[in-house]
């Protein structure tokens, strides 16, 4: 399989935060990395900035050509891990990062992810043009599958923030990213990479009308800049389009993980509403209260962003 794309995109903003804690990477325009460091001042920004440049290093001097492997993507986090160490002066909790990144290669897209930055697949000729949506490894997020919130509810539950996976420095805290593996790719699609702070005051269907217009793809990524402009947040993102895919033999025995990955937010949205849908579904359940999932989550992971 043969990818080509337009240029890729960026947008990398402060909010009204006193420092920019997001960080931006790529390579050869096949590896794009995103990370929303946490932490604070001096904390959250060299988290950040150090797993998306030790991951690009790691790809610079040990990827030859465009084949990729799992087993190669967990080096690099390692890599990742062992420069993130260097920086923790013996206290790992006071800083981390959440992880986003796709590598574009010969056997489609690699995809991996830790938090609640998030991937978004689209493709616009379609009936239901969202293909993916990473499912955030958030609080939020598990309150909504278990069914305590709604979808729309994450976006203002008091405790949003708090992730439950993220990379953090410490050899006994090497947490791991959902890998998914993206085959059916066609000229046009477009991937999208973001931080949270993209998403507070844009909801998907508000992303999802932007990007499908007629715009250029530099006026979409104004457009993109024009309506986050009052966000707190730091807020950044990988705009990424594809101009044309190539088939070759062996292509059609590629695994395409979208359609059933349970790191498809959109598996797991259209689940729910099929339980909703089904009023004889009964779903029983011993829930621990919130207040002990978030003091389970935040024994974890530090809750400060």
């Amino acid at each position: 399989m043969k990818i080509s794309l337009h240029p890729p995109l960026y947008i990398h903003e402060i909010g009204k935060r006193d420092n920019q804690e997001d960080a931006l990477s790529q390579w050869d325009n096949r590896l794009f990395v995103l990370c929303d460091g946490m932490g604070g001042h001096e904390k959250g920004e060299v988290a950040s900035q150090t797993v998306c440049q030790s991951i690009v290093k790691w790809f610079e001097e040990n990827i030859k050509d465009l084949s990729f492997s799992d087993d190669q993507l967990r080096e690099a986090i390692e890599y990742a891990y062992q420069q993130l160490d260097q920086y923790a002066d013996g206290n790992p909790k006071q800083m981390g990062t959440t992880l986003t990144l796709i590598y574009i290669g010969n056997n489609g897209i690699t995809a991996a992810y830790m938090g609640d930055s998030r991937i978004y697949h689209f493709r616009f000729d379609m009936e239901h043009p969202v293909l993916f949506i990473s499912r955030d490894h958030s609080l939020a997020f598990d309150l909504y599958q278990t069914g305590e919130i709604t979808y729309e509810e994450m976006s203002t539950f008091p405790q949003k923030n708090i992730v439950t996976r993220a990379m953090t420095p410490g050899k006994s805290n090497r947490m791991q990213p959902d890998i998914i593996h993206i085959t059916d790719i066609k000229s046009g699609d477009w991937f999208y990479l973001c931080s949270d702070g993209m998403l507070e005051q844009m909801i998907n269907d508000e992303l999802l009308t932007l990007l499908s217009s007629e715009a250029t793809d530099e006026e979409k990524r104004r457009q993109l800049i024009e309506g986050t402009i009052n966000n707190h947040d730091n807020h950044s993102a990988w705009l990424i389009h594809v101009e044309s895919v190539v088939k070759e033999e062996g292509d059609d025995q590629l695994v395409n993980d979208e359609p059933t990955s349970r790191s498809n937010a959109i598996n797991i949205i259209r689940q729910r509403e099929k339980y909703a849908d089904e009023e004889d579904v009964v779903i029983v359940k011993k829930a621990k209260s919130l207040i002990e999932r978030m003091k389970s989550v935040v024994d974890t992971i530090m809750n400060k962003r």
